[in-house]
């Protein structure tokens, strides 16, 4: 179709005020109103036709070749292409950003917790939402930040972005997944990882000392007292240590206790010494002795002196080697690991056991060998200033292979109540000295011949606040367990126990319905004289 552009030509007169390009243009514009509607409608939706069509035919080629592609190219190269495209297309950031993962591997990343102390430091004004928490001893309040909030740090000249995120896990049951994002200008790299973070690390160091709370652990435990449901890597649960016991309050010798505080400041100052003849940093003890002789309130002592957290670690609560390797990896430094009564495990008496009868079948579980390895093998060494404790009623029952110096370096006997103890116990639970009591030399002299624990002692010391009156009830106690004693020892010399015992019961009936008789005949004199 042709179109002929027609000029009309209307007689114009120019007026003085105007120049004549102006009367032009206006002729001009004229024109291009009378080339707009000689266009009729018909024509202008064939051109839109026309355009849907040609853009359908594109579409329809581009699917085309993106199917061809997908058959053609292989995964992993198209990968490479999107990825080198969105490079070369994609401005480039001036920041950059760290991801500080909650573990790493098996074990607790020293980073993350560092942050997590230091971050409830640096709160800001704009923070909209915080997690807040307090014990009973502590000093203030623990402010640790919610999923998805920003703390924004000075660092000399740098600015840094902190940001807490949590994701879901990608097991069914595997938890939430927890890091901080460390944002901050590229040029600052070197000295945030140079100087930032050892700053970050050294300034949580001492908030945690500023409220040290001492930690209890254990593989039972139903909660935890850190509000991150973390509990350490799925195995433990803890709830803030409140036990009171302190080596002064312990009756045990004195030369005995002093030997235990003197070891265990010898093996913390010694860090450069345990790496320069190549040893792991870590330190063993057995408490052996009768139950009732304070082996739990020693270590509670050994944790309050050293405020070491304890991991209470049941053997027969683990399944196999494995799963103790990961339980003992996920304690951290500066910890006590308890495991009491080990004699009464039936894996670490396994090697007695095959010893004794050849038939016994070879177990998949958890095994002697398992344990020696974690604590004096290659494994022991994943940790430093670790103190291990192992307590038995029965030390002769313990494999020797346990006993050893480097798994068990030093054996403490817990002994019975002495003269030293008990005076330690009048003074804490009566208030009282040794000076001007008459009861003191007696009960010395009762102690040197009566086998009597500290805990009994204890207790018939607390049965009165009158001084006299629960002195005079532990000498009593103390004559009756001699005398038990005694008889225990004559019946086993004569080997007439049963029957001396029947005797003996014989005779206290005997001598208790005289009792009565003679109660009975003295309220008939009463009543008779009376009248």
């Amino acid at each position: 179709m042709i179109l002929t552009r027609r000029v009309l030509r209307w007689p114009i007169k120019q007026s003085p005020s105007l120049p004549v390009n102006t009367c032009f243009s206006s002729g001009i514009a004229f024109d291009s109103i009378k080339m707009a509607a000689m266009f009729s409608s018909s024509e202008i939706s064939k051109t839109a036709s026309s355009l849907f069509s040609a853009y359908a035919s594109f579409a329809g080629s581009m699917m085309l070749v993106r199917s061809m592609a997908n058959e053609l190219i292989p995964h992993q190269l198209r990968s490479y292409l999107y990825s080198a495209f969105r490079y070369f297309f994609t401005p480039l950031s001036p920041d950059l950003t760290l991801a500080i993962d909650e573990r790493c591997g098996i074990s607790k990343n020293q980073v993350y917790e560092a942050a997590e102390v230091y971050l409830s430091t640096r709160i800001s004004p704009k923070t909209e939402r915080l997690k807040l928490s307090k014990t009973r001893k502590q000093k203030h309040f623990t402010i640790g930040l919610e999923k998805g909030e920003l703390v924004v740090d000075g660092f000399e000249d740098v600015r840094l972005t902190w940001r807490f995120v949590c994701t879901e896990g990608q097991k069914p049951h595997g938890g939430e997944k927890k890091h901080f994002e460390l944002s901050f200008n590229k040029k600052h790299k070197d000295k945030v990882l140079d100087f930032y973070l050892p700053y970050v690390l050294l300034k949580a160091e001492e908030i945690k000392k500023q409220d040290k709370m001492i930690k209890l652990y254990s593989r039972q435990c139903p909660f935890s007292c850190e509000d991150d449901n973390e509990r350490r890597g799925g195995s433990w649960g803890s709830i803030i240590l409140e036990h009171p016991a302190t080596f002064d309050t312990l009756a045990m010798d004195p030369a005995l206790k002093k030997m235990i505080i003197d070891d265990l400041e010898m093996f913390l100052r010694r860090k450069a010494y345990y790496k320069k003849v190549g040893k792991a940093w870590k330190r063993g003890y057995l408490l052996y002795g009768p139950p009732g002789t304070g082996k739990s309130s020693l270590v509670a002592a050994m944790a309050n002196y050293l405020k070491f957290d304890i991991y209470d670690l049941g053997l027969t609560s683990v399944r196999s080697d494995a799963e103790l390797r990961r339980t003992l990896l996920s304690t951290t430094n500066r910890s006590i690991l308890l495991i009491e009564d080990i004699d009464c495990s039936s894996e670490v008496l396994e090697r007695q056991m095959r010893n004794k009868n050849k038939k016994l079948p070879d177990k998949t579980g958890l095994t002697l060998s398992g344990i020696l390895n974690c604590i004096d093998g290659l494994w022991s060494s994943c940790g430093d200033e670790r103190i291990i404790v192992f307590t038995t009623n029965y030390k002769d029952r313990i494999d020797p292979a346990l006993l050893r110096p480097g798994r068990m370096d030093l054996h403490i006997n817990m002994s019975y109540c002495t003269t030293d103890g008990f005076r330690l116990l009048a003074s804490n639970y009566l208030g009282i000295s040794s000076k001007h009591n008459p009861f003191f030399a007696e009960i010395d002299s009762l102690l040197n011949s009566t086998e009597a624990t500290p805990a009994e002692v204890a207790e018939e010391l607390m049965k009165s606040d009158d001084p006299n009156i629960a002195l005079q009830g532990l000498v009593n106690f103390l004559k009756r367990k001699r005398d038990e004693a005694d008889d225990e020892t004559e019946n086993k010399a004569t080997g007439c126990g049963e029957v001396n015992s029947s005797v003996r019961r014989l005779n206290a009936i005997v001598s208790r319905v005289k009792r009565l008789k003679t109660n009975v005949d003295q309220r008939k004199i009463m009543m008779r004289k009376r009248k």
